[in-house]
């Protein structure tokens, strides 16, 4: 019993450990000079089991603007808006397990559209949808819903856009990751405004 009881606490604490957080150093130098410079000076690195995840960088200042939508925790920031980039050293997934191919994608916040298709999905409306960022070359953009639908559906390759869950964290600080649950959350902060974002794990409703 006693031995049972040892290899479940092991077994416990290496699932905790599984992925740990550390700097990632300077925005990648393949962005637009406006969208680097725009971007936190470190980002942060999810290291997993097999490697290095993704490498996250925020906007170092909150972008103008606001949203009238219903059910949304950013409602300060405009739909559209570049919220950071996200890199994936290898292939990564999205919170829909869609398989995302090597490279570096912007991430611009969106909200899910109020329909029965997304019922439950998630406690808020807010999203990020990832784009290719060799093609979303404008800081100051802000693409309307159906435009960064069609943007993120090329990046994903499939009929549905490569998003990843965001929400607006209690507080800021420094940068932290954290299991919830299933899945692993990285906080941070876009400018002074906290954020919350599932870097691992998939949606299973």
């Amino acid at each position: 019993m006693k031995k049972l009881l040892l290899f479940t606490c092991i077994t416990t604490a290496a699932a905790w450990g599984q992925y740990k957080l550390e700097p990632a150093g300077a925005p990648p130098a393949d962005l637009t000079p406006a969208i680097r410079q725009a971007l936190k000076q470190d980002g942060a690195r999810i290291i997993g089991p097999k490697g290095a995840v993704c490498e996250v960088w925020l906007r170092a200042k909150s972008p103008d603007g606001g949203n009238s939508e219903q059910n949304v925790s950013f409602t300060g920031v405009s739909q559209g808006a570049l919220l950071g980039v996200i890199r994936f050293p290898a292939q990564g997934a999205d919170r829909r397990g869609q398989s995302l191919k090597p490279g570096l994608y912007t991430m611009r916040l969106s909200f899910y559209p109020i329909d029965g298709a997304h019922q439950g999905v998630a406690p808020t409306r807010d999203f990020v949808l990832l784009s290719s960022a060799a093609s979303d070359t404008d800081l100051n953009a802000a693409p309307n819903y159906d435009q960064l639908v069609a943007m993120s559906k090329k990046a994903a390759g499939t009929t549905h856009p490569a998003i990843l869950s965001v929400w607006k964290a209690d507080k800021a600080g420094p940068d932290a990751l954290k299991q919830e649950g299933e899945d692993w959350v990285l906080y941070g902060a876009v400018g002074d405004v906290p954020i919350a974002m599932i870097v691992v794990g998939a949606y299973a409703g």
